[in-house]
């Protein structure tokens, strides 16, 4: 839009130039050749010029030049009044185009925040998903192992039931030939008493019967030194039954390590599965926070969609009414040019 602030004395002197030169001072011409000014101030300055010459010259303004200058102040003032408003539409659709810009820009940039955020929660539910993988392997080897061991534990128990068993029963039999024993000398000491109670009273006839008593004598002999080989053979046994004893406890021993590393493993077990359940938690809260970001980045394609729409729409208004603009500028033209060269060749005439 032309800026204000010309003098009177310019608009004389652009005009006595172009009357010189043989062009009609209108108020284009005039404009043009100032370079500057209101349409409307070159208006009523050339109308107090007018005034000015006809007054001098005693000439009275025909009605025609009249309805002509009219025109053409009308014109000088819609055209102003549509350049004003063609700029000030011009200067709202720039803040509203780069408001819509400054929108899009900050949707793109959370966009991009929000797409490393889902990166970095798919690395971490990768990262997750791996572990979890690794803990369930672990857990199956674990379970493998237990059962291992269980098969071991169950193993050695029915060796110690067996070993208990043969334990029991050598245990009876050295009891059983203790007993034996027992009685056996016992009967010879009741016997050897009996004799001696009897050797006094009966002399005489052990004496008859010296023979026969060294015999039996010699029979009870052999019977003790069989018993004694008995209780060498017993003994034997024993001792034979007490290093199975022996193996027997240490084999129980082992057993009571096993059951401790049984136990062992199924403490990591437990932990194993707690791990697996946390890390289970874990994995649904990444699944349910990734749901989360890819709704709310869709929600925001959706926003940035809707933006653009609001950004063509309103560069396409800006288009139509630059065209509008471009079309009124046009016409006023044409009708300032009209309107001087009917008044032209009116003269002429």
């Amino acid at each position: 839009m032309a800026r204000g602030g010309i003098y009177k004395s310019e608009v004389i002197r652009a005009r006595t130039k172009l009357l010189a030169q043989g062009i009609n001072p209108s108020i284009d011409a005039i404009r043009a050749e100032l370079g500057t000014g209101s349409k409307t101030t070159i208006h009523r300055y050339l109308k107090e010029i007018e005034e000015e010459e006809g007054g001098a010259t005693g000439k009275k303004v025909s009605v025609s030049d009249a309805i002509q200058n009219m025109v053409e102040t009308l014109a000088a003032r819609l055209h102003e009044e549509a350049e004003a408003k063609i700029t000030e539409a011009n200067e709202r659709n720039k803040t509203i185009l780069a408001q819509k810009d400054a929108e899009l820009a900050t949707v793109r940039k959370d966009i991009e925040a929000l797409k490393g955020v889902l990166a970095d929660t798919q690395a971490a539910l990768k990262d997750e998903t791996a572990k979890h993988e690794e803990a369930a392997r672990s857990f199956r080897n674990e379970t493998l192992e237990r059962t291992r061991f269980q098969q071991q534990v169950t193993d050695l128990q029915d060796r110690l039931a067996e070993e208990a068993t043969l334990r029991q029963s050598l245990e009876e039999k050295h009891l059983q030939a203790r007993d034996a024993l027992e009685h056996f000398r016992q009967a010879a000491k009741e016997q050897r008493e009996q004799e001696l109670r009897q050797h006094d009273q009966q002399v005489q006839y052990l004496q008859s019967e010296l023979k026969t008593l060294n015999q039996n004598f010699s029979q009870k002999l052999h019977e003790i030194m069989q018993a004694n080989q008995e209780n060498v053979r017993l003994t034997t046994e024993l001792a034979r039954v007490e290093s199975a004893l022996n193996t027997a406890r240490t084999d129980l021993a082992q057993a009571r390590n096993f059951k401790q590393d049984l136990d062992a493993a199924r403490e990591n077990e437990s932990i194993l599965q707690r791990r697996v359940v946390e890390q289970n938690s874990v994995v649904e809260e990444l699944k349910t926070r990734n749901h989360a970001l890819e709704q709310k980045v869709a929600e925001i394609s959706e926003k940035m969609r809707q933006k653009e729409i609001e950004l063509a729409t309103a560069k396409a208004a800006n288009a139509t009414q630059e065209d509008l603009a471009v079309q009124f500028k046009r016409l006023m033209e044409t009708i300032s040019a009209n309107g001087p060269r009917a008044k032209s060749d009116k003269q002429r005439a």
